[in-house]
């Protein structure tokens, strides 16, 4: 009830009342316990003074919920840095150093519902079938460290882009973007040929292609 009221705040405030125009995200699932008739995306781009923190992959409008009711735009502001928040989530090492050699570097038990939020979006990134920049942080780190320490890794990565993108107005750029099962498809196809021509060094002539006379 908290939250539906908060988000019922949001969206009387004058200050969110200016309408943004915001792409839909289809790749993203809505859980059948998100609020109805609410549409979070935007909400969230209007709090957050549009950043589209969906964008990144992982995120969920769970995860967006949870840093909205947590921390919300000023909250994240207070922090000095990335390194600040990623601290106050108990997302960072805790580096105990003796004589200039590191004893421990275990990150702090204790959690809220953003850190959980986190590592939820953390996990989610690491079950992504194709390849994106945080997907493929997540498997170098559980190759090395495993799974729990990937997740961590992820979730205080995640912390890092959150305020860079709000705080700083980095936006957040998927190189490969979200595709549809088709296009993914044709992509990887003509990475593959392409890559047997530049094996080979095939030309045009040697292909029999044609060029179009206009």
């Amino acid at each position: 009830m908290e939250i539906a009221k908060m988000l019922e705040q949001i969206i009387n405030s004058d200050d969110n009342k200016r309408q943004h125009y915001l792409e839909p995200k289809p790749h993203k699932r809505v859980n059948k316990n998100t609020l109805k008739d609410i549409d979070l995306n935007l909400r969230s781009y209007q709090m957050f003074e549009g950043t589209d923190l969906l964008a990144v992959e992982g995120m969920s409008y769970s995860t967006v919920l949870a840093l909205m009711s947590e921390v919300g735009l000023e909250g994240i502001r207070k922090f000095k840095t990335a390194k600040h928040f990623a601290s106050w989530l108990r997302l960072a090492p805790n580096n105990k150093v003796s004589g200039g050699k590191v004893l421990s570097s275990k990150v702090p038990k204790r959690s809220n519902r953003l850190k959980i939020a986190l590592r939820n979006a953390a996990n989610a990134i690491g079950n992504l079938k194709d390849s994106t920049p945080l997907q493929d942080f997540f498997h170098r780190i559980n190759f090395r460290k495993g799974r729990v320490s990937a997740i961590s890794a992820t979730a205080r990565k995640l912390a890092v882009i959150i305020w860079d993108m709000v705080v700083k107005g980095v936006p957040y750029i998927n190189p490969e973007g979200y595709l549809f099962l088709d296009q993914k498809r044709k992509l990887g196809l003509v990475k593959r040929i392409k890559k047997q021509i530049d094996k080979f060094g095939l030309t045009k002539d040697d292909l029999g292609l044609k060029t179009a006379d206009f």
